[in-house]
């Protein structure tokens, strides 16, 4: 039975059959066993592991569980059956069949079960994988600064922040945003994903040389709309279900960091690995957020990331000690409140080629702040409150923050609705949101 896991698969490789054209990737629906790049041992295995998990299924359905058109799984089914793991059950519509395992077929899927317990869509080659991010990569087609400018709408920024962050996209490399904390940097680091471009193809799984790696992941991976037909070749073909079409992904990671995230993760006993976080913020945007105070060392975290910043490309090592090379292209921010020439040497900043200031608010700003925040908190238009904040500022040498309109007129809504009270921006009012707002010995 170890053939299963060590199975080469020396196919010609579908390459996706994917269309490209100037904004999308699309992979085509396998048209027999050898495009889908995977050996029928395996392709066997994950139908009777399948069959077991539900008890009976028609064979239909065991091809959409799996992602494949049903006129590959179909005769893989009926050779399990002349086998004597599944049997029929009863008729289903559309010359189909209900199925069932065996006796045989239970202890035969009991044996793939302890070599691999995934269940679930075919997993692709880590070629087509590889063709895939290249051919979606964030940065092919630049963007404009009426285009960032709208990624931005909903926050609030000096202008010139535009012409700074605008050539570090294109540059699809990597940069600081650094600066004091509250002025919206993690908000401005979400916002630059919108700014990449149309929705992205990534398989459920990946396969190579045995090694089962997991992709998908819910927490950062939002499903897009498939495009409906109009017509044209591309979108009136099938599409290969093994597929998930997605937004591009933005994963944020903070304090909770560690190098293990960074590798791939081998799970023992379900003999499954994880795939790492920049395999899952491939053509998209990876946030390192509040950068310096992770559990392990900043020059621990850059080093291993040095080289990939570098070519463009990362190597990582499989339970099997084989090592693979997968892209390595997504925008990585490093968002942090200290300045970078603290945190890491100048080999390492010249990797990371644009560092970008992002400063307290100005007077006028701040001021336009307070409006947005009371109008959509309900107070009426008070502009003295405004003034009274930044004249409370300016007496306690303390600077404004982007944060502080929302966090203090959330507090003087709290009294307020705690009193009974309308919801008014009185001076006292806004003096006792300081008072527990700002600490002080």
């Amino acid at each position: 039975m170890t053939a299963l896991m060590t199975d080469t698969h020396s196919f010609e490789s579908s390459a996706l059959g994917g269309l490209l054209t100037d904004d999308t990737f699309w992979p085509a629906e396998p048209r027999s066993l050898n495009e889908l790049g995977l050996s029928i041992t395996f392709v066997e295995a994950l139908l009777v592991k399948t069959i077991h998990q539900t008890g009976t299924i028609s064979g239909r359905n065991v091809a959409t569980r799996l992602g494949l058109p049903f006129r590959i799984v179909e005769p893989i089914v009926d050779a399990l059956r002349v086998r004597k793991f599944v049997a029929h059950v009863r008729p289903a519509a559309f010359n189909d069949y209900y199925y069932s395992l065996t006796e045989l077929g239970q202890k035969r899927a009991q044996q793939h079960f302890s070599q691999c317990s995934y269940v679930g869509p075919a997993p692709v080659p880590l070629s087509d994988y590889t063709l895939s991010v290249e051919a979606q990569a964030a940065g092919v087609d630049p963007i404009d600064r009426d285009q960032l400018r709208e990624s931005l709408s909903r926050i609030s920024y000096q202008d010139e922040l535009l012409d700074q962050l605008g050539p570090a996209i294109n540059s699809n490399t990597g940069l600081f945003l650094f600066g004091p904390p509250g002025n919206g940097k993690t908000t401005i680091a979400r916002s630059l994903t919108r700014c990449l471009g149309q929705e992205i193809w990534i398989p459920h799984a990946i396969l190579d040389d045995g090694n089962l790696i997991k992709l998908k992941d819910d927490a950062f991976h939002r499903e897009a709309p498939i495009p409906e037909g109009d017509g044209s070749m591309l979108n009136s073909q099938e599409w290969d279900k093994r597929w998930v079409r997605i937004q591009r992904p933005s994963v944020v990671v903070g304090g909770e960091l560690v190098m293990d995230n960074l590798e791939v993760r081998h799970d023992a006993r379900s003999n499954m690995c994880e795939a790492p976080l920049q395999m899952k913020s491939n053509c998209g945007c990876l946030l390192i957020d509040d950068f310096g105070r992770q559990r392990i060392a900043p020059e621990e975290l850059l080093n291993r990331w040095i080289v990939p910043l570098e070519n463009r490309c990362d190597y990582l090592t499989l339970p099997t000690g084989k090592k693979i090379q997968i892209p390595f292209e997504q925008l990585i921010i490093f968002s942090t409140n200290l300045n970078p020439d603290d945190l890491v040497d100048e080999a390492f900043l010249r990797r990371v080629p644009y560092k970008i200031f992002v400063d307290d608010p100005t007077p006028a700003e701040f001021r336009v702040l307070m409006k947005t925040v009371a109008s959509q908190m309900g107070f009426p238009d008070t502009p003295e409150a405004s003034e009274h904040l930044l004249a409370f500022y300016q007496s306690n040498q303390r600077p404004p923050r982007r944060c502080h309109p929302r966090d203090l007129l959330t507090q003087v809504a709290n009294f307020c609705r705690y009193r009974n009270l309308p919801l008014t921006l009185r001076p006292e009012y806004l003096d006792q949101a300081c008072r527990n707002y700002f600490s002080a010995l």
